[in-house]
């Protein structure tokens, strides 16, 4: 069996994007997208890159829903070999970085009052 390594590099106007490597000289395998146990997309192995083999993933709408909803990504029919995860409404109410977020904003709103306030008074 052959040892495959995904590698996520990025995600941008909706198209994740990685790096696939493994043995050398090998055919990359047929890879795809599934969500909730179903297939749902294709992985474009576009070209040679360093290392191995530039990967997109063009996400499907229907993945993108309020809640997590996470896809996985590997060789058709066997064992993925990586996984994205996408937060959306509800459950990040709670989630910490949304409250640092939030925090921040309030931080620059005071700092915004306080510098007002002090070049008011002199």
């Amino acid at each position: 069996m052959t040892e495959w390594h995904l590698e996520r590099l990025r995600m941008t106007g909706g198209v994740w994007e990685g790096r696939l490597s493994g043995p050398a000289n090998a055919v990359p395998p047929d890879l795809a997208v599934t969500w909730l146990g179903a297939e749902v997309a294709c992985a474009q192995t576009t070209r040679e890159v360093e290392g191995g083999w530039a990967v997109e993933v063009r996400i499907p709408t229907e993945v993108l829903a309020d809640g997590v909803q996470t896809i996985l990504i590997g060789p058709r029919g066997k064992e993925a070999l990586c996984s994205e995860t996408f937060v959306f409404g509800d459950p990040l109410a709670d989630d910490i970085r949304s409250e640092v977020s939030l925090l921040r904003a309030e931080l620059d709103l005071l700092k915004r009052a306080f510098r007002r306030h002090c070049a008011e008074g002199e």
